[in-house]
């Protein structure tokens, strides 16, 4: 691992920094999904995309694409009231609630083969929270109260059958009923156990934006218990990294490290306070910035792509995903943000150029899935997966550009003097 908060060439500044998001999201990643994202045969929206733009007919349609497509629609309505928006995020919530949502036991399948048939019917705990997640944002953008009823539902019933009320936190997976499950592994690369961080964190997520508009006691009780089970059991106070799998009783199961889910948490765990106000904020800005800081620190290669992956002993994932390095920019200004440090604003500039050279795919459209260590994109990895939506790259342009709007103009000189 290098420490990449070293010297710095001189860059375009805020306004120059403002257009180039702009003209990434509006005129690339937006266009690409609303050409290439609706399925005209089957319904819904396509289960895989080569990066040739090539549909695979017969590819499995996964419940974390289909919330993630709502949430991007609703979420861009809200910025530009586009009716093609509105048509997209209700054909996603259309077909989510026709085919995923479970009229028996409630809640949504995990996922379903080409024809919308259900092929995996387990509740896993990370698809619930991208449910609560994306029906919250339809809520927002269109007040659609049949949406709030559906995100109340699930987290009730997460509450009911996935709490741990002996031990703290969530267990990962239901059978169909919401019997806890015996198979817990959210994918093929993840461990099989009882708790996770990946759970925890976007559980968090989905229950900030659920109180945004539902401002519920029980919900900001259990909020405010998720911000202290990442405080208190997956954050590692010693090294300001976190911890990736846990028995029931907190037990640490893996050592590796994820910087992408802790740039990512910096500016989630942030948001979820200045949200809810769920606990005295200093105590959490804190742990934003530690996280920040030692992604800084350790998580960049020298170019500024952010690794996937690292051991303790710094051994790192040759290869580069594309939702890190969207995540990094967000985190990197949210730190910039709380804390004034100009490193961090540069490092946020230098992490965006970074995906304007390497990640953007200038001939076909939108991000690369996957950068290898030579800066090559791995074209054997789907450009429209169960897993590669427009979710992270769509919400940090979005996220980049809101915050850019809350910087002084007047601070644009300072900005761009060499470091």
């Amino acid at each position: 691992m290098s420490d990449a908060a070293g010297s710095f060439p001189v860059h375009p500044g805020l306004s120059g920094f403002r257009r180039a998001v702009t003209k990434e999201l509006w005129e690339d990643i937006v266009p690409f999904w609303c050409d290439y994202g609706p399925d005209h045969e089957q319904g819904g929206f396509i289960g895989r995309l080569t990066n040739g733009r090539e549909v695979v007919r017969d590819a499995p349609k996964g419940l974390i694409l289909n919330t993630r497509i709502l949430w991007t629609f609703s979420a861009l309505f809200q910025v530009r009231p586009d009716p093609f928006f509105r048509e997209l995020a209700d054909r996603a919530l259309e077909y989510f609630t026709e085919r995923f949502v479970d009229p028996l036991y409630g809640g949504a399948y995990w996922l379903l083969d080409a024809r919308g048939q259900v092929i995996n019917n387990m509740k896993k705990i990370y698809g619930q929270a991208f449910v609560i997640y994306s029906l919250s944002e339809y809520f927002a953008a269109f007040g659609d109260s049949e949406a709030l009823r559906l995100a109340r539902e699930t987290f009730d019933l997460i509450e009911k059958h996935n709490r741990d009320a002996v031990h703290g936190g969530y267990f990962e997976a239901s059978n169909r009923n919401w019997t806890i499950a015996e198979q817990m592994r959210l994918s093929e690369r993840d461990l099989n156990e009882r708790k996770s961080m990946n759970t925890h964190l976007h559980l968090m997520e989905a229950y900030t934006n659920l109180y945004r508009v539902w401002p519920d006691p029980q919900l900001r009780q259990a909020l405010q218990e998720l911000l202290a089970v990442i405080r208190e059991r997956i954050a590692e106070p010693h090294s300001h990294h976190f911890f990736l799998f846990f028995d029931d009783e907190w037990h640490p199961r893996s050592s590796a490290i994820s910087f992408g889910h802790e740039i990512e948490a910096s500016w989630l765990l942030d948001e979820a306070v200045k949200v809810s106000g769920t606990e005295p904020s200093p105590a959490v800005r804190e742990l934003s910035v530690q996280l920040a800081d030692t992604v800084l620190r350790e998580g960049f290669a020298g170019d500024f792509g952010i690794y996937s992956e690292c051991s303790r002993e710094g051994k790192c994932s040759a290869s580069l995903q594309w939702w890190q390095q969207a995540e990094a920019v967000v985190g990197l200004l949210n730190a910039f943000q709380l804390c004034g440090e100009e490193r961090y604003w540069r490092a946020a500039l230098r992490a965006w150029e970074f995906i304007e050279r390497h990640v953007v795919d200038r001939r076909q459209g939108e991000w690369f899935y996957e950068i290898t260590s030579e800066r090559k994109p791995n074209l054997k990895l789907f450009k429209i997966c169960e897993w590669k939506g427009p979710y992270h790259n769509t919400r940090a342009c979005l996220e980049i550009l809101r915050r850019l709007e809350k910087l002084n103009p007047n601070q644009e000189e300072k900005l761009c003097e060499p470091g």
